[in-house]
Order: C-alpha cells, then structure tokens, then sequence
C-alpha cells in the first residue's frame, strides 16, 4: 500500500527540516553540549514542522549514542522512535485529551521513571485547546518537574496560551517557509517519484500550499493521481479551481490594447470563478510581472492596477456582486491605461519652473510684410509656431480631447470654433457662438483651457475672435501669425509704400517693467493650478518651492 507523500517523506533528522534553519541549529547546539531545558514550545503555521521536529529532539534525547544531534538510527531506542511505539515518548493531541482529567493521568505518569529509555517525554499537540482548568492543573509540574521529564508542547496558536505557560517554556517560533524551498523539495521529491511536471504547474502547486509543506505534498498526491504522472498547468488549474496564467495574460492585453472584443471574452472566462479568488490571483500575476522587470507592466500601471484591486476587494467585502465588480475593475483598468504618467508631469512641471525668464519685447519699427517685396526672418527669433500643414491635424486633436470630456461641448466647440493661428505661444480662433452655445463654453472655459495647455503647452494663452470682428482676408486664410497685428483695412496692391506707411503700427500694449519673482511665482501658480493639483495628489507633494534658476555670464 503506497504511503501519502507527507508521510514518505516526513524529516527524521534536523537537517532535513525545510525552511527552519534556526530552529534546527538552536536544538543542535543544545544537545551537543548538553544544555536542554526542562520544558520547549513550538509555535507556528501548520506544517511547518513543530511536530516533526518535536519527535526528531525526543528521539535525539534518546538515543543510547546521546543525546546528541545526530542520533544513530540504529539502537533499540532509535528504531522504536522512529516507529512510534517506544515506551517513554508520549504524544498526546490536546484538542481531543483537553479536560482536567487527561491532565491529572498526564501528572500521574510523570511520577514514574522512564522504562526504557534515558528520559520520559511528552509531547501535547495543540496546547491551546486544554481547559483553563486543565492549564492551571499542568503548572506546577510544568514549572518543577521531576529530572528525568521533558515537556514539548506545540501550537498553531501560541496567543491563546496563558501567560504563566509562556514563561516556564523555551519558546520556538516556526516561520512560514520559504516559497523558493518548497518549490525545490517538491521537484526533488517529484523526480524520485518519477513523475513529470511543467515548472509553472508546480509554482501553482506550491503557492496553493500557503507556506505550508504538508499541504503542499498533499496537493502534489492529489495532482499526482488527477495528472496520471505528467502534471500539466492546464490540469492543475482545473483540479484546484484557479485561473489559468493565460487567461490573466489574454485579459491584461486586452486592457492595454483597448480590445473589447477579446475583454468581453476573457470576461466571460474569469464569471466562472470566484471574483475574490480571481483577484488574489491578478494581484500574484502582477507581482510576479513586476519582480521579473516586465516592460508590458511599467510600475505606474502596476500601482495603479493595484489600487484598483485593492478597491474591488473592499466593494466584495461589503456583499457586492461579484460580476458586477469584475465588470467595473476591467472599466476601471482600462480608464488608468489611459492617464498621463506622473513622470511626464514632474518633468513638465521641473521645466517650466526652471525654464529662462522669458525676454521683455522692445518696440522695435518694423515693417509690415504685406507692403514689401521680400522680408527676412530674424534669425534668434524665440517662436513657438506650429507648422501650417500640421494645423488642422493638432487642432483636430483638441476638437477629439474635448469629445472625449463630453459629447456636447464637443458638438457645440466644433460647430463654433475655428482655428487661425498659433503663435508666440497663442492661440488665436475665431468664435461665432451665441446664446445658449456661448453661455455653455463660457461655463466649461476652464475646461477647454486646461486641455488646450495639454496639447499646445503650459503657457499657452487663448485668444478667441468674434466672427464679426475677424478682417475679411484671414476669414479662410491658413497662414501664421498673430490677428492682433494685422491690418483691417483692403489691401491696394499698386501701392507703393510710402516713408509713412513702413512706419511701425503703435504698440497696443504698453510695454511692462520686468516681473519680481513673487509676481511670477503667483502667476506660474495661478496657471498651472490644475497640474499642481494633480501632482499633489498621485505623488502626495504638501509643498512646493520654486529655486531661481541663476545662470552666470562668461
């Protein structure tokens, strides 16, 4: 009859306790020189190994060879350790043995010396179960028992133990063990089985272990059986009910690619399953995309996939459905796909606040382009100009943006708005709204401004002309320039410019005395509120202080 892999395989000597180093070395140390305590307790996650390690010490105490930490396996001791009938090791389960009658029989046997080997042992099992009454019976023997007795109690629970147990014991807290050892011990036991596996079978199989070993080894008997000794991923997945890597895989490109077709199927998958199951199991997914510097998975879309998850866990927690909270994390993903990233902003931010003061304009004379035959550019010229094949296109993008924001102020901006130019870091359009539509983009003004800085640039400024108001011959016209400087009356072209008529248009402006730098902190405050804003919330910024970029001339 074939014996259960956590049985086969169970530790019969401290080194070959998985995950437990400190424990196994502590108790090493104290048998070699001789240095053992009177009571142990052994705390911890179930099949860790406390109860292993307990028959490991008792039959290291033992052995006619000891007590040594490395007992021989071959004295009468040993073997009748090893199988579990020697005479002096008791173990008792304390979840069954719990009144005070059970403890009293317990007390009655410490009155007698050992039989047959060196001490007389007890081994209580889940401790935490006894009786009040029954602790209090096990203290004085506990605190003062007689030389040749030993006590290991052990516990998954070690909270619920009275204080006064705590303090008569040694106390050996078992961690949780490593995933990485139990992937190992499980492959090596799976090749002495002669068994064949895929490795992504296996990190299911041991992460469906929680930390646990002789879970673990239970559920590698079961797909063992259910595998028929070749343990595929797609088998496991179905024998324990978990989502297949792929189909996490398939949904995640879906939501990167905007893919409705291929979202709703995945969708349709993931409603076979639980909903809590199958975030635990994206949260692993993601976790492992992010530890294996997966360019798909960029940190920022991870931490806010996250977020996001974290969300949904807290709505099925408060009874709600689990489809519709599936439906509402796959929307929610794909709205975070679409977010500027947080390092685009601090950097938008970083150089627009440490960017040159801009220069203050002199009233240059000038000559107006359109009485000359040729004009030259300047060539230090500082110009922000789109170029004019580009416009209708960028211009387009705006007209797409504000769509996306709502449907009707994007009919009412792309039946009223029309582009002119953009120069010098203005926009110029002309406006033909009236009435209801002009009170409606009034309204929404902040709005459009905020993504027009987004697509033209953080300074930018609007500059919107009535239809009524626009000279006849830029009413079509596609070329640069600024409308405030153009001429509203005809043009004669059998004109000869005059010495009047190349004088210079009078400034409509005055021209202002250089900022201080408090009046352009204010400013640069005033107009970039709303990236300020969103800064402070996704980076948790309480603060922000401008430095003036000095610059010394050589």
């Amino acid at each position: 009859m074939a014996l259960a892999l956590a049985l086969k395989y169970r530790p019969t000597s401290f080194s070959d306790l998985i995950g437990q180093e400190s424990v196994s070395q502590t108790l090493s140390s104290a048998l070699d020189h001789n240095r053992i305590s009177h009571a142990y307790l052994f705390s911890g996650l179930r099949g860790s190994g406390k109860t292993s390690s307990a028959r490991i010490f008792s039959r290291a105490l033992q052995c006619e060879k000891g007590p040594t930490s490395s007992p021989c396996g071959e004295c009468d001791n040993c073997k009748s350790a090893l199988e579990n009938r020697h005479l002096d090791i008791i173990e008792m389960d304390a979840a069954s043995s719990r009144k005070i009658d059970d403890i009293r029989d317990l007390i009655e046997h410490t009155k007698y010396r050992p039989s047959y080997g060196r001490y007389k042992i007890f081994i209580i099992d889940e401790v935490h179960m006894l009786t009040k009454e029954a602790f209090n019976a096990l203290l004085k023997t506990l605190e003062e028992p007689p030389e040749y007795v030993k006590f290991i109690l052990a516990t998954t629970d070690p909270l619920k133990l009275p204080a006064t147990i705590l303090s008569r014991t040694q106390h050996f807290r078992f961690k949780k063990i490593p995933h990485k050892a139990v992937l190992t011990h499980i492959s090596n036991i799976l090749d002495k089985e002669n068994v064949t596996y895929e490795p992504q079978a296996l990190e299911i199989i041991t992460r469906s272990g929680s930390g646990s070993l002789r879970d673990t080894l239970t559920i590698t008997d079961q797909a063992i059986s259910f595998c028929n000794k070749h343990i595929t991923t797609t088998k496991i997945t179905e024998m324990l009910g978990v989502v297949d890597p792929q189909t996490l895989q398939t949904f995640f490109e879906a939501i990167f690619h905007q893919d409705e077709a291929k979202l709703q199927n995945s969708l349709l998958l993931l409603e076979e399953y639980e909903c809590e199951m199958i975030i635990d199991e994206m949260m692993m997914f993601l976790k492992e995309a992010l530890s294996s510097k997966n360019k798909d998975f960029p940190v920022i879309i991870v931490d806010r996939f996250l977020r996001i998850l974290a969300e949904s866990k807290y709505l099925l927690n408060i009874n709600s459905d689990g489809s519709f909270v599936l439906l509402l994390l796959s929307l929610k993903m794909q709205e975070a796909t679409k977010l500027r990233d947080i390092d685009s902003m601090i950097k938008e931010l970083e150089s627009s606040v440490f960017s040159d003061k801009p220069k203050i304009q002199t009233n240059t004379p000038a000559i107006n382009p359109i009485h000359t035959q040729a004009s030259t550019p300047t060539p230090n010229s500082n110009t922000n100009t789109l170029p004019v094949e580009n416009n209708n296109a960028i211009f387009g993008k705006l007209i797409a943006k504000i769509y996306d924001r709502s449907q009707q102020l994007g009919e009412i901006f792309e039946k009223n708005i029309e582009f002119i130019s953009f120069e010098e870091n203005v926009l110029n359009w002309k406006s033909s709204a009236q009435g209801e539509d002009k009170e409606i983009l009034r309204q929404n003004y902040v709005h459009i401004k905020n993504i027009v800085q987004e697509i033209f640039g953080i300074y930018t400024k609007i500059n919107p002309i009535q239809s009524q108001n626009l000279p006849k011959n830029l009413h079509n016209s596609g070329e640069q320039g600024n409308s405030s400087d153009v001429q509203t009356s005809p043009i004669n072209p059998d004109f000869t410019p005059s010495q009047e008529a190349i004088k210079p248009l009078p400034s409509k402006e005055p021209i202002n005395p250089p900022e201080s730098q408090e009046a352009i902190y204010q400013k640069f405050i005033e107009e970039n509120k709303e990236l300020i804003k969103s800064a402070k919330i996704n980076l948790g910024i309480t603060e922000i202080t401008i430095i003036e970029n000095k610059k010394e001339n050589h």
